[in-house]
């Protein structure tokens, strides 16, 4: 394939020549053929064309996994127009933000979500929404255009927005779809900021596309798959990983609105989904559900970023007996690493893949510049054509990620093996220290999980006046069991060093009250926070 050339117009037009009337998306409320996709994408395209979008210019877009995401996202992209992708639990203040940072001229958002009212959050960032755009606080934006629900005075509802594709003819968007370049930026990604507001991250259409092709052949993805996405559209596991794993695959993609395990299993069942990723904590919740029956399932294949405990259990109790490990993050596209789905199984389980054809990968010592042994843990670096274009408008933190040779300093922690597959070790944000000894979260976790009560496992450090730090663990347990802390030390003195065995302990009924992303990640800075409140840490 001519990379110079692929952009998502064209594979776009590749689905409709070769499946037009073939399944290609399937939500709760609509199911939709491949040209009935791209009809939609041209509708909001020609409807951007008559609002005065330029290619390069920055589309905001909050909603859920639906049919309207699809057609903005796509959209956009015909005619080179950037999408912005809001995260759905975004506050108003990382709403502004985020609006701000990345000069948002046209916002696309659902009026309300999940009992999040999504115009009351937009009102706190910009209040002349109900009364004339653009404002005071967001100068740049010069539309919002609501999905649904009563638009505001100074917006518009989505019916009157593209009531104005039918000024722009035919020839007017092909002009505008022929323009766009395989190396423009296709959407700007903004990385769930933990500590600090989020960066955006430039993925071109190549970045994206390319990387969704080369996972998708990676796990045997095809024609004839219906892929169940659990991601947020707004993160790139569900955008490029899913999303557009099946726009190249010409696959159907099934999801819902949002991950809800139950429901997510009831659809899995209903549309006969044979491809499903996730996480750790997503294929844990599936699995520990009440309403969890493989019988009544047909997967066979997908993709997890998980440890070799998920892994197994993947294996052995949802029956993908090809699941595939995967390492990635944002601002690569996101997938560097990707076992084959042809690979040995055990090698799958234990988590190790070379890197995706065209990618290097290196492991770097604490000098920052020397590549380490095979087997020795250290920072992972990544270089090829999946790396991003920059944080948008952070030129010196981008020089700060990516160094002049090219490599992009992802501040994870990992090692490859004398055979170049690379296991994933933690975040390095995330290791600490107990009496001048490492602990990486991930590894005790692994062992947690192990234990036959114990259902999802996080772990965090705690300040310690003896050690510096000492380890704390979180975790839900099967079948309304109990464990006491005393009971797990006993249980891990054989299995871990004692200096990774927690101080703290702490049974939960769920993650989502501590704090989780959409993405299915437990947010461990809210969980430190929680952790210091409920061990009685003096502040």
């Amino acid at each position: 394939m001519d990379w110079n050339k692929h952009c998502l117009a064209r594979a776009l037009q590749s689905c409709v020549d070769l499946r037009g009337h073939e399944p290609a998306l399937i939500t709760p409320k609509v199911q939709r053929t491949w040209a009935q996709v791209q009809e939609n994408a041209q509708l909001v395209a020609k409807a951007l064309i008559h609002s005065g979008v330029a290619k390069g210019d920055l589309i905001g877009l909050m909603c859920a996994n639906d049919e309207n995401w699809v057609d903005v996202f796509f959209g956009c992209a015909l005619i080179g127009a950037i999408t912005v992708p809001v995260n759905t639990r975004f506050k108003s203040s990382e709403l502004q933000y985020c609006l701000k940072q990345a000069d948002v001229k046209i916002f696309f958002t659902m009026d309300s979500f999940l009992g999040i009212d999504f115009l009351s959050l937009l009102r706190d960032a910009e209040p002349q929404i109900d009364h004339q755009l653009p404002g005071v606080d967001l100068p740049l934006l010069d539309e919002v255009v609501v999905l649904g629900g009563v638009a505001p005075k100074g917006c518009l509802g989505i019916a009157e927005f593209l009531a104005r594709a039918q000024h722009i003819s035919d020839l007017d968007l092909s002009t505008r779809i022929e323009d766009v370049q395989a190396d423009d930026v296709l959407l700007i990604q903004f990385t769930s900021g933990t500590t600090a507001y989020p960066k955006g991250v430039m993925l071109t259409h190549e970045n994206m596309l390319h990387n969704a092709n080369a996972v998708s052949h990676r796990i045997g993805l095809t024609h004839s798959d219906r892929y169940f996405n659990c991601r947020p559209f707004f993160h790139v596991a569900g955008s490029t990983l899913s999303l557009l794993a099946c726009l190249e695959m010409q696959a159907c993609l099934v999801t819902l609105p949002t991950f809800e395990p139950g429901a997510a299993l009831e659809m899995l069942a209903l549309e006969k989904c044979t491809f499903i990723s996730g996480n750790d904590t997503i294929f844990q919740l599936l699995m520990n559900h009440p309403k969890f029956d493989p019988s009544k399932l047909v997967l066979r294949g997908g993709w997890a970023a998980a440890g070799p405990q998920t892994m197994q259990k993947i294996v052995n109790d949802l029956g993908i007996k090809t699941i595939c490990w995967s390492y990635g993050l944002s601002e690569a596209s996101p997938n560097v690493v990707k076992s084959d789905f042809r690979d040995d199984v055990q090698g799958r389980i234990d988590g190790l893949a070379k890197p995706l054809p065209g990618i290097e990968v290196k492991i770097i010592g604490t000098d920052k510049l020397s590549a380490l042994e095979p087997n020795v843990q250290g920072e992972i670096c990544v270089r090829g054509w999946s790396v991003m274009k920059g944080y948008y408008g952070k030129a010196e933190l981008t020089a700060q990620t990516i160094d002049a040779e090219g490599w992009l300093h992802t501040g994870d922690l990992g090692f490859l093996t004398e055979q170049g597959h690379l296991r994933f070790v933690g975040r390095l944000k995330d290791v600490f220290r107990v009496g001048g000894e490492n602990v990486a979260p991930a590894e005790v976790e692994e062992i947690l999980l192990s234990h036959p009560l114990i259902a999802i496992a996080q772990v965090i450090g705690l300040p310690d006046e003896k050690y510096g730090e000492v380890c704390a663990a979180y975790v839900t347990l099967k079948n309304h069991q109990t464990l006491s802390q005393d009971e797990l030390s006993m249980w891990l003195k054989s299995r871990i060093a004692n200096f990774k065995i927690p101080k703290y302990f702490a049974v939960v009924e769920n993650f989502e009250k501590l704090g989780m992303t959409a993405s299915g990640k437990v947010q461990k800075n809210k969980l430190k926070e929680d952790a210091l409140t409920r061990f009685n840490f003096k502040h």
